[in-house]
C-alpha cells in the first residue's frame, strides 16, 4: 500500500499538467522588436507556429548573400521567459546563433558586407519554457500522460511537462534597410519526442533548430 500511496504525488502533479496544459503562454506582438507596429495575427501559418507577420511580395532569387545579426535576448516588459536563468537564455541564444545561423548558410553564403543583393536577418529570442526533468519523460509512457501526448502529436501541439521558445525574425533588404518580411514564432518539439524531454533546455533547443528549418522555407 505504501508504494500506492506514494505514487499519489506524482499522479496528482501530472493530472494537473495535464489539465493546465493548454494554458502554455502564446507569444505576443513584443513592443520591442523594430517591426512588431507592422506586424498583424498571422492566420495563413498551417502549422500554427507564426503568431504575428509582416509580409510583402519578395522574388528571394534577387539575393545571393545574407547577413545574420547575432541573435538579441529580448529585455522589454513583455519578455516571457518562465523560470530561465540568464545562463540559460545565453545558452539558448548561442544555439539559435548556430543552428540559424547554419540554415541561411544553406541558402544563401554569409557575408557581413552590405552589397546589393544582400539580406541582413535580425534575431530576437524573445522567450522560453523550459521542460520539466523525468516528469516530461515519464508522461510520455504512463496511463495519463501516453494517451495525452499522442492526441498533442497528432494535433501538432505541445506535449505535457515540456518546454518551448519564442522569438522574432525580421528580414531586410540589406543596402536600404528596407523589411521584406518578419515574424513571431512560438516553437517546440512533437510530444512523442522522448530525446526533447531530456534537460531543462532540450525542448527549447529542439525548438529552434525546427525554427531554422522554418525560416529557410520561409526563404524560398
Amino acid at each position: 500500500m505504501s508504494a500506492l500511496t506514494n505514487s499519489y504525488p506524482l499522479a496528482a502533479l501530472i493530472s494537473l499538467g495535464l489539465l493546465t496544459g493548454c494554458a502554455s503562454t502564446q507569444p505576443v506582438p513584443y513592443t520591442g522588436v523594430t517591426s512588431s507596429s507592422q506586424m498583424k495575427p498571422d492566420t495563413q501559418d498551417e502549422s500554427g507556429h507564426i503568431a504575428f507577420s509582416y509580409n510583402t511580395p519578395v522574388d528571394w532569387n534577387k539575393y545571393s548573400r545574407a547577413i545574420v545579426d547575432p541573435v538579441v535576448i529580448y529585455q522589454g516588459a513583455d519578455a516571457q521567459f518562465d523560470d530561465v536563468s540568464p545562463e540559460q537564455k545565453q545558452q539558448l541564444a548561442a544555439h539559435m546563433q548556430q543552428v540559424f545561423g547554419k540554415s541561411v548558410a544553406e541558402r544563401f553564403p554569409l557575408t557581413n558586407a552590405i552589397t546589393p543583393g544582400t539580406l541582413r536577418i535580425r534575431l530576437t529570442l524573445t522567450g522560453a519554457e523550459t521542460s520539466t526533468p523525468f516528469v516530461g519523460t515519464f508522461t510520455r509512457f504512463d496511463l495519463m500522460g501516453g494517451p495525452y501526448n499522442i492526441v498533442q502529436s497528432i494535433r501538432g501541439k505541445q506535449g505535457s511537462f515540456t518546454g518551448s521558445v519564442s522569438y522574432a525574425v525580421e528580414i531586410y533588404d540589406a543596402p536600404g534597410n528596407q523589411l521584406l518580411k518578419s515574424y513571431i514564432s512560438r516553437q517546440y518539439p512533437n510530444s512523442l519526442n522522448i530525446g526533447a524531454t531530456f534537460g531543462a533546455l532540450s525542448a527549447a533547443e529542439t525548438g529552434l533548430e525546427k525554427g531554422a528549418d522554418q525560416l529557410q522555407d520561409q526563404l524560398k
